[in-house]
């Protein structure tokens, strides 16, 4: 056997980002899905993954994977199919929402988190919107067409917000009650 040693930190952290993922993959099954279809934990699961993963193949690849299987749990229900006009724009937006954090919250305290959430916020109204400029007929391939997208995205970015609060507090809340658990102690996952 190696010398390789089990990680019980990994294990609940993965743990962690699995339950608060339950819910974004369970939406779309929702009767009211329209209603809370950006009320999501991907943006957190963003910001949790540049906090507490040293390895970046977790830190990136978590939120990508939530973000791929509830597109794929989306498309099956909603009936707009995965591929959708400019979809990679939202992926886009993740890889640098997870980058933001790594660098912004290499300390986690309230004001990195701040300014960490507003960052990631911003990060997915502005890269992941594009892609509505890649659908036909909904808004013109101009700068004031993405503009108009912009504005229209609002009530939408703004329930994204207040997932990525309520499920990062939640997230980062466990973190903070059990600190042993911090992978940024030199424990690796």
């Amino acid at each position: 056997m190696s010398g390789a040693k089990f990680n019980p930190s990994a294990v609940i952290l993965v743990a962690v980002v699995a339950l608060v993922s339950i819910f974004r993959i369970a939406a779309p099954y929702s009767d009211n899905f329209k209603e809370i279809a950006n009320f999501s934990a991907v943006g957190a699961v963003a910001l949790f993954g540049g906090a507490y993963f040293n390895s970046n193949i977790k830190a990136f690849g978590f939120p990508l994977l939530v973000l791929l299987i509830s597109d794929v749990f989306i498309a099956q229900t909603s009936g707009y199919g995965f591929f959708y006009g400019g979809w990679y724009w939202t992926y886009i937006a993740f890889i640098l929402m997870v980058l933001v954090s790594k660098v912004l919250l290499k300390k986690i305290n309230v004001q990195n988190m701040v300014t960490a959430t507003i960052s990631v916020i911003l990060i997915h109204w502005i890269v992941s919107d594009i892609s509505a400029m890649y659908v036909p007929g909904l808004y013109p391939p101009t700068l004031a067409g993405f503009g108009a997208c912009l504005i229209a995205a609002i009530p939408f970015e703004l329930k994204f917000l207040y997932g990525t609060i309520i499920y990062g507090a939640v997230m980062f809340g466990f973190m903070a009650w059990y600190p042993s658990l911090s992978l940024k102690k030199g424990l690796s996952a």
